[in-house]
């Protein structure tokens, strides 16, 4: 037997997983380059909901305070006294949120006030009291100038 019988040649399997291994180094990589600039994207989105959830839930208590100066005005006040119960409910919850509310520290401190009103609003609505009607819309006003502001 020669020398060269004896010793082993090189193997050919290494090259193999080397190729491999590159192969799938390539492959998680592109993917990873594709997956970056969803998450980035998905995260806007997310985001930009989480901001209109805001815009909405205030909206909301917005509508919520106008259709009960509304329902007093033309008379209506057991809709008047629920809806503005739920509004100072909405509102009670989102100013006690902190900072995870829709509302800035300046708007939580500014609705504030507001609450001193609410028991004698719902007194003078269940009462069908008309200068619930005024009272309503001072608040609406008063609210307004708060959120908006």
């Amino acid at each position: 037997m020669s020398s060269e019988e004896v010793r082993p040649g090189p193997s050919r399997s290494a090259p193999l997983i080397q190729r491999v291994g590159i192969y799938a180094a390539v492959l998680l990589a592109g993917l990873l380059l594709g997956f970056v600039p969803m998450w980035v994207r998905a995260s806007q989105c997310a985001s930009s909901l989480a901001e209109a959830e805001h815009h909405l839930g205030l909206a909301r208590m917005q509508g919520q305070l106008a259709s009960a100066a509304i329902d007093a005005r033309r008379g209506d006040y057991e809709p008047a006294r629920q809806a503005a119960s739920q509004f100072f409910t909405a509102l009670r919850a989102e100013a006690d949120k902190g900072e995870a509310s829709a509302l800035t520290q300046a708007q939580r401190g500014g609705v504030q006030p507001l609450f001193a009103e609410r028991d004698e609003i719902i007194t003078l609505l269940a009462r069908s009291d008309p200068a619930s009607a005024d009272r309503l819309s001072d608040l609406y006003a008063s609210y307004r100038k708060i959120v908006s502001g």
